[in-house]
């Protein structure tokens, strides 16, 4: 029987992290992986299920005195500035984004940690990138603070990899859904917020204009995708740092239509504002054959399946 891997997960506390975390402890058992943040977990559930350390990532000796003291051989690092807050404070996204990441592969690569993920984003790409079925290999030139230090993390991760043959692994990530989390500053946040709105206001002013197509994922495929790429076979992975990710494509209005087909009297209004420049940089489809091809991803979720399961579950947990 194969020997359970000693996780940690940095940025533990944020959306993806706080139910990445949770997914692991369940699957590999509670003790075996440690949330790890530089603040408490707001969550009951994560701050009680298993051990927390406080990490600040941009602090390469509060990492490797974790590692150290729970045997670590398997890092989840989430800790990052997203695109909106990123763009509002370049230095912070720069200092968290690529000072931290270097931090956690030279941990790593120092105190023998075997396998690392690190996503990253299809904030990676530009107005230069085809914006219909994105290709896995095309043009990198992003125009905002946080996409570009994606990009400099997919490059830093995949030397690590050639050079010191540490395990590094990671998808660009689409707008990721979550009904138990709030965002943390993203572009995409407008398809979490929305959903409040709707349940509890009956109306919602979007950020981004109502035609706007962007990539997006609800957070069980997220979830499940992570998992997958981490247990896949690496004599698979012909690529490592950059799998192209996506399940479905959708605008705000889009999203709105399907919404009003649960809550009829639901309004949405429009009100672009910086963040509009941001998502027009971005692509609207995204082709991640490679990552179906090399480690069998494929979505359970579609809009209307998303849709129905978010109102379901917040509407337990708002109208109580």
């Amino acid at each position: 029987m194969a020997t359970a891997p000693k996780i940690l997960v940095t940025g533990a506390c944020g959306q993806i992290g706080s139910e990445l975390t949770l997914a692991l402890r369940e699957r590999y058992g509670a003790a075996n992986v440690v949330a790890a943040g530089h603040r408490t977990p707001p969550s009951p559930r994560l701050r009680d299920s298993g051990p927390f350390e406080f990490i600040d990532v941009t602090q390469r000796e509060t990492i490797a005195a974790v590692v150290n003291k729970h045997g670590i051989d398997t890092i989840y690092h989430l800790a990052a500035i997203l695109s909106a807050t990123g763009e509002q404070n370049p230095q912070l996204a720069w200092d968290v984004n690529i000072n931290g990441l270097y931090n956690v592969l030279e941990v790593a690569r120092q105190q023998g940690v075997t396998r690392l993920f690190c996503p990253s984003s299809i904030a990676v790409f530009g107005p230069e990138t085809p914006r219909d079925n994105t290709p896995q290999e095309t043009v990198l030139r992003p125009k905002t603070m946080y996409g570009v230090t994606k990009v400099t993390g997919e490059l830093l991760c995949d030397y690590y990899a050639r050079r010191f043959g540490l395990d590094v692994r990671g998808v660009r990530f689409p707008g990721i859904i979550s009904s138990e989390t709030m965002p943390g500053g993203g572009t995409t946040d407008y398809a979490v917020e929305i959903f409040y709105a709707a349940i509890e206001h009956r109306r919602y002013t979007c950020f981004l204009r109502p035609d706007t197509v962007l990539p997006m994922m609800y957070m069980p495929d997220c979830i499940k995708a992570t998992l997958d790429l981490m247990a896949a076979d690496p004599s698979r992975l012909r690529h490592r740092t950059d799998f192209n990710l996506t399940a479905f494509s959708f605008s705000p209005a889009e999203l709105a239509a399907e919404i009003q087909k649960h809550i009829p009297d639901f309004i949405c209004d429009y009100k672009p504002d910086y963040r509009q420049a941001i998502a027009d940089s971005w692509p609207r489809t995204i082709d991640d054959s490679a990552a179906r091809e090399e480690w069998g991803w494929q979505p359970e979720y579609d809009l209307p399946t998303m849709v129905r399961d978010m109102l379901e579950k917040l509407r337990s947990r708002l109208l109580k």
